[in-house]
């Protein structure tokens, strides 16, 4: 009898060390599902300036300030604005001295699925390393507020935080009609809206 007693007592012990191991190396229970990155505004200093304004609002979460004419040069900006996502990608690793940007294309005239859940990841994922996310949209798209924001000629703004673990995004825009320079969106209207586009992520 105090054999199998023993025997027991040892095979509890096991259990209950499996059990303190298993729970000591699983990932956090409450990560975070939501976050907003500190950046410096500003309004875009002219109609074809989006692009740089986009830009160096996002590398100011990087702690990079340069002034939206430098930026400017740097991405080919002309009259006719910011050629595409490619060269903001560019120009953020460049002067953000890193390799961390990479361009995500959505070619069609709306996203799958599949690029809508992308997004999100990207979202959650870039935002959680302090990096925020450049996007080239075109058209019309609807804030959470109700509000509409239109740019039949193609706009660059920022995404800078996130809430609902990725699925509604905080936006830095630097020609919000509203006045504010940021709004919050649903991230599938988002990605309708980059649709055609694609962004730095």
């Amino acid at each position: 009898m105090t054999s199998g007693k023993s025997r027991l007592a040892r095979l509890f012990a096991i259990v209950v060390l499996m059990v303190s191991g298993l729970v000591a190396t699983a990932g956090p229970a409450g990560a975070a599902t939501d976050r907003v990155l500190n950046y410096q505004f500003q309004w875009q200093e002219n109609y074809y300036f989006c692009g740089p304004a986009a830009t160096r609002i996002a590398l100011t979460a990087r702690g990079k300030y340069f002034t939206q004419s430098y930026i400017a040069g740097r991405l080919g900006t002309t009259t006719a604005g910011t050629s595409s996502a490619a060269d903001t990608t560019r120009v953020l690793n460049n002067l953000g001295a890193t390799g961390f940007y990479e361009t995500k294309w959505i070619p069609g005239q709306s996203a799958t699925q599949a690029e809508i859940n992308r997004l999100q990841w990207d979202v959650v994922y870039d935002i959680d390393r302090n990096y925020p996310i450049v996007a080239n949209v075109v058209g019309s798209a609807m804030d959470t507020d109700g509000d509409w924001h239109t740019y039949s000629g193609g706009h660059y703004l920022v995404i800078v935080g996130y809430s609902n673990n990725g699925w509604t995004v905080k936006v830095a825009d630097s020609a919000d009609a509203n006045g504010f320079g940021w709004y919050w969106m649903d991230t599938t209207r988002m990605a309708h809206w980059i649709a055609a586009r694609g962004y730095s992520a």
